[in-house]
């Protein structure tokens, strides 16, 4: 028998909820929030943890919760609600987020918002803003949001991290939702291991990953969307390629190689 020290390594990831995350109001420090969150429940930051922080705190520390009685609503914002679900003024913001149009059946919307995502409603979100009176737009860079919330966390504890905004998303054929990440910094989107031979020695022709959409999906185990008020994970253990310049927009496909537009 091998003793305590001589026991196989096996790969492992650790997944961290932070707890004790207050309600997020506009120009609340992130950064700092995470950080004494990490440190009140014993879990500080280490080098090369990757933080998961959901779209909808970031977005309400950047001031984009929205009144719905504060939206006049377009003649084509009514025209279209009246063939939806949803409220003018919700169609009239939907719209404004909007780069185009992507479907519009039974009462369903999908867009293309400003950073390139394709999304319904604009990624815009009624739960957990208010009640119903309110809802919270996406950041308008994300990834220029991940950058910041990184640098400040980095500033306040010297240690090298990545960061992951994430959202969640429905997909094409199939039903349910998980969250995928919107904006990234320090870590490379994809695990790239093309070149590389399998078992039997064939070498890999296409093996690309989204790593941080699977990071981000692995981070809701943790993360509460209800009334847990967990919208921070540490993920840690998870070797990544760290990259101080590469953006989670680089997931987005072009127009040419999309085979459902």
């Amino acid at each position: 028998m091998k003793s305590a020290n001589e026991q196989t390594a096996y790969p492992s990831v650790t997944i961290i909820g932070l707890a004790g995350i207050p309600l997020i109001e506009k120009y609340d420090d992130i950064g700092k929030i995470v950080c004494e969150a990490a440190e009140k429940q014993e879990t500080s930051i280490h080098d090369g943890d990757v933080i998961v922080i959901t779209q909808k705190i970031v977005s309400k520390s950047e001031g984009r919760v929205v009144a719905l009685d504060e939206i006049q609503p377009s003649e084509f914002a009514k025209k279209i609600s009246r063939h939806s679900r949803k409220s003018p003024e919700l169609i009239e913001l939907i719209l404004r987020e909007s780069k185009s149009i992507i479907r519009l059946v039974n009462g369903h919307i999908i867009t293309e918002t400003g950073q390139g995502w394709m999304m319904a409603n604009a990624g815009i979100d009624v739960s957990n803003v208010s009640g119903g009176d309110k809802v919270s737009l996406l950041p308008e860079d994300s990834d220029i949001s991940a950058q910041k919330i990184r640098k400040r966390i980095e500033t306040l504890t010297g240690k090298s991290v990545a960061v992951i905004i994430s959202d969640t998303s429905g997909r094409p054929f199939r039903d349910g939702h998980i969250d995928l990440a919107i904006g990234s910094s320090g870590i490379h989107p994809f695990l790239d291991r093309k070149g590389e031979k399998d078992l039997f020695g064939y070498v890999l022709k296409i093996k690309k990953t989204a790593i941080i959409d699977v990071l981000a999906s692995a981070s809701e185990l943790v993360i509460g969307q209800v009334c847990e008020k967990i919208p921070v994970a540490i993920i840690r253990g998870y070797n990544f390629v760290q990259s101080d310049t590469a953006k989670s927009t680089m997931l987005l496909r072009s127009r040419e190689k999309e085979l459902f537009l």
